[in-house]
């Protein structure tokens, strides 16, 4: 295989941007997957915990590590949903709101760089087949029946 698989090139680019996030929150004293929950925890109203993980995507052992971790911090708050005793909300503190502005100036900074960088309608068909690849996933599309070793 001479030609980089599109796989390949998703993994790379997915990898060095994960690092460069990890890298600008480091300096925070922070990581990429905190960032990502401050951005998908509602400033105003908080966030049932059980949406959370669907919103980011994340297995709720994962998210549950993130959160423990974030709550140390002072980053976060739990209370009891006053409209459902049996669910949590999730709340940012003050210090969270912070954080969260400063993990929103690092995405807005990339999003920026990026359109600066590519033209509009080279990021429109990016955008396009990212999301032709996610639905190709999403619809079990791909893996249809089983691929067989000979």
């Amino acid at each position: 295989m001479k030609e980089k698989t599109i796989d390949y090139v998703l993994r790379a680019t997915w990898m060095a941007v994960s690092k460069m996030y990890n890298e600008e929150a480091g300096k925070a004293g922070s990581t990429m997957s905190t960032g990502f929950a401050l951005l998908s925890i509602d400033p105003e109203n908080g966030t049932p915990s059980t949406s959370l993980g669907p919103k980011m995507g994340m297995e709720a052992t994962s998210l549950s590590r993130i959160l423990k971790t974030m709550e140390d911090k002072g980053l976060i708050l739990r209370k009891k949903n006053p409209k459902d005793g049996r669910s949590v909300l999730i709340y940012l503190t003050d210090f969270g709101q912070e954080m969260r502005e400063y993990s929103k100036k690092v995405v807005l900074r990339f999003d920026e760089a990026v359109k600066e960088n590519v033209s509009e309608v080279d990021l429109k068909t990016f955008i396009e087949v990212a999301n032709t690849i996610l639905s190709l996933i999403s619809e079990k599309k791909i893996y249809k029946e089983e691929i067989k070793i000979e």
